[in-house]
């Protein structure tokens, strides 16, 4: 935050507040809630900086070690997940800007493959667990003013992965039990406390995950916006986009130029299409070990790789979806935080590492300029 907040602000807001996103941990939550968050907000306010969102997806270590499917634990079966948001929560309620909603990421429920043999209490754990972080979010609104809404994040191979599973999670499990339990803690109506999770729940809408899925974004967000899902956040972020030929030779050399992605440290889930066909591969490696199921389609691969480049030696991006996420975003503001999410520069191949505030800096001019006059 010493290094590149500052010097970020310098080169694209010398003359007004500027944003920041913010990672954190359990345990740097924990030692900054231990005496430390004053000093923090003096720092943040001594560099014109300010903090609106907090990205709660990872519990521990996200970076330089390996993670894996390990990113989605604990998950929201566990009272740890819960103590860990409610941490943030705290944090973010001091941080932000009194004019200015809050929103706290959080993982997708549980990834997938944990919950084949999950029972009805593991699903009303997660309920029960949820509707705790609506009531608290409703206090800390009528404590403070301050509206803060946790944005459960989608993604591949996880139990909230496409719109379609999203909607429906929201309107026939989390909606139809939180509403009678807030209502009764709240002491108002069943409708009182819908508006209340619409406002509190919401999504954060990856653009990455939503490409990685073969979705329309477009489509998406407006079939969100039908429900009455709010989106907390968009995360701008592009796909590893990559036709793969149907001729052995020509398949062998696109592996051969993907292998430097598949690194030990993230899961990149890839899907992979032929006309209306799905093939779905838990991670890169998978994929690229998969000689008969995955040649002569276009592969979407979960890697954040970053925004300002079209494509990579010859290997595509979702960059174009990207532009009109944007777009759509300006001409329909359905939220208040665009947030760039290229976390990958540590695990990039060598020839597209560069220096990171200059990195970061590309996407910012990127994001800016294809937001255009309306940035």
């Amino acid at each position: 935050m010493r290094k590149y907040g500052p010097a970020l602000k310098k080169r694209f807001s010398p003359g007004a507040p500027f944003g920041l996103g913010l990672r954190l941990s359990a345990r740097d939550a924990a030692e900054l809630l231990d005496g430390h968050v004053s000093e923090f907000k003096a720092f943040l306010d001594d560099e014109g900086l300010y903090v609106a969102i907090i990205n709660g997806f990872p519990y521990g270590a996200f970076h330089r070690t390996p993670v894996k499917a390990e990113v989605y634990a604990p998950d929201w079966r566990d009272p740890k997940r819960v103590e860990y948001t409610l941490d943030l929560i705290e944090i973010l309620s001091a941080l932000v800007p009194d004019d200015i909603d809050g929103g706290v990421s959080t993982a997708p429920l549980s990834y997938k493959a944990w919950m084949t043999a999950g029972t009805p209490v593991d699903r009303e754990a997660i309920l029960a667990n949820l509707t705790a972080i609506a009531d608290r979010l409703v206090e800390v609104r009528q404590d403070t003013g301050r509206l803060i809404h946790l944005d459960i994040e989608p993604e591949p191979d996880c139990v909230l992965e496409t719109t379609e599973e999203t909607i429906a999670f929201f309107t026939h499990e989390l909606r139809p039990y939180a509403a009678a339990r807030l209502a009764a803690a709240t002491g108002g109506s069943v409708d009182q406390a819908l508006a209340h999770l619409v406002d509190h729940l919401r999504v954060c809408f990856d653009c990455c995950h939503v490409a990685v899925e073969h979705e329309d974004p477009i489509v998406a967000l407006h079939q969100l916006a039908a429900a009455n899902i709010r989106v907390g956040r968009v995360q701008l972020s592009s796909a590893l986009r990559v036709p793969v030929p149907d001729d052995s030779a020509g398949a062998e050399a696109i592996r051969n130029r993907l292998r430097p992605f598949a690194d030990a440290t993230y899961l990149h889930q890839v899907v992979a299409r032929r006309a209306g066909d799905l093939r779905h591969f838990p991670d890169l490696d998978a994929a690229l070990d998969a000689t008969e199921d995955a040649a002569g389609r276009e592969w979407r691969i979960h890697f954040h790789v970053p925004l300002f480049a079209h494509d990579y030696d010859g290997l595509g991006s979702t960059q174009d979806e990207v532009r009109r996420v944007l777009r759509e975003a300006r001409e329909r503001p359905f939220t208040r935080h665009l947030e760039i999410e290229t976390y990958t520069w540590d695990v990039l191949p060598g020839s597209l590492k560069v220096d990171l505030l200059d990195s970061i800096a590309r996407e910012y001019e990127w994001v800016l300029g294809a937001l255009g006059d309306h940035a």
